[in-house]
């Protein structure tokens, strides 16, 4: 499946996001299918909070990982469409058809192209061996469409207990899980999930002084998306804070804190974004940090623990958020020097962000194409060797580059 023998994608909707086709398009096309995949309802929950900038639940009560998915926007479809791809994804990835092969990397390894699994992000408490039997499942390299197998593990999303045999070896979470309008609109986003979750990680690693100096002064954003948000953010009482966390891969990706400055128990939030378009990775960002808040005012969301709802709980995260936006920086960024490298297609997105992995050392971008004939809605897992893992993950165990970092 190389990305030159896909179909041109061509970008019709660009209004704080790029897709091939409105979110009002994308919904309509989905809906027909949301009973079959279980989702129940989506639940506009953007009332609950007095930020006013859409943010929607899509529930899955039988879901054999999180019931609650979330989509965000600065629009209703678009957080709409957000929260019902989010949710289809996860029932994909739930309930793979693919086949499976059963055996040890010692077994495989004289007859198969397997994936660098030293590459590959472990966890701390991993029970990986060579001699190890785990399930692999094929995917294939973008650049050159070869085949190469992969743990199982790190592409399936069925959390259901008891954990699926050979499972405890690799971080199993839903980075790189994607969807679109088209399988290169879902690359691409796969694409960018990824490279955001490693350059947090790096970030996440860096000295106050050093993160300091990655401070974005928020009067140089000039984009009409992220100024609504912004704006938004300040009318409620919010303060807000972005930092640039973009990795020498070289795709813009960016953090955002948000504070409440009028309740002093009220949730802040955190959210990240990446895109080759800097003003889309902001803007994401920003709206994820807004999604975050508003999920824990929902509660309805079933990975949020009692702790987190807590008096002392939410101060500590409180005192956390204001000290990283205390780091002082004698000379805040100008967004404005970002430069904004997308294209006009997802097929020339895809082929500028391989290119900027390859020149940063990571030379093998693997997809497993999970797009169920039954729906033909195109999702797809990423998987890129070498890249850190998401450290938010609680057995996280970083790896080369967080090292380095």
């Amino acid at each position: 499946m190389p990305v030159q023998e896909l179909d041109n994608s061509a970008k019709r909707y660009r209004e704080g996001t790029h897709r091939t086709v409105p979110p009002g398009r994308t919904l309509a096309k989905v809906k027909p299918f949301l009973d079959e995949m279980g989702i129940t309802r989506l639940a506009n929950l953007t009332g609950l909070d007095r930020i006013g900038v859409p943010v929607v639940s899509a529930v899955r009560p039988n879901s054999r990982s999180v019931s609650i998915s979330q989509g965000k926007g600065t629009s209703l479809d678009a957080a709409m469409a957000s929260a019902a791809m989010e949710a289809i994804e996860n029932y994909h990835a739930e309930r793979i058809v693919l086949p499976l092969k059963f055996g040890s990397y010692n077994e495989f390894s004289a007859h198969h192209d397997l994936v660098d699994v030293d590459a590959l992000p472990k966890l701390k408490s991993g029970a990986w061996h060579p001699d190890r039997r785990i399930f692999w499942i094929e995917g294939r390299e973008l650049s050159t469409g070869t085949a190469v197998w992969l743990p199982f593990e790190m592409v399936h999303s069925n959390y259901t207990v008891p954990a699926i045999t050979g499972s405890g070896c690799f971080v199993s979470c839903t980075n790189g899980l994607a969807s679109g309008n088209h399988i290169l609109e879902a690359i691409a986003h796969g694409i960018c999930e990824v490279v955001e979750r490693d350059a947090n990680s790096l970030w996440n690693r860096l000295s106050d002084k050093a993160r300091a100096t990655t401070r974005i002064d928020l009067s140089t954003i000039a984009d009409p998306e992220c100024l609504v948000s912004l704006q938004a953010l300040r009318r409620a009482g919010f303060a807000a804070g972005i930092w640039d966390m973009t990795s020498d891969v070289g795709i813009p990706a960016f953090y955002c804190l948000i504070v409440d400055e009028q309740v002093p128990l009220g949730h802040s939030g955190g959210g990240a974004g990446c895109h080759l378009d800097p003003a889309i990775a902001v803007s994401r960002a920003i709206t994820e940090a807004i999604q975050v808040r508003t999920n824990y005012i929902a509660g309805a969301r079933d990975d949020l623990g009692r702790s987190e709802y807590q008096a002392d709980e939410i101060t500590e995260k409180n005192n956390h958020a204001r000290r990283l936006m205390d780091l002082f920086s004698p000379k805040p960024l100008d967004f404005a020097r970002f430069v904004d490298r997308s294209g006009d297609s997802f097929e020339s997105d895809v082929e500028t962000m391989l290119d900027r992995l390859g020149k940063a050392g990571i030379e093998k971008v693997l997809c497993v194409d999970l797009t169920n004939d039954a729906f033909q809605i195109p999702v797809v897992r990423i998987v890129i060797p070498g890249l850190e893992g998401p450290d938010d993950h609680e057995d996280y165990l970083p790896g080369l580059r967080a090292g380095h970092a």
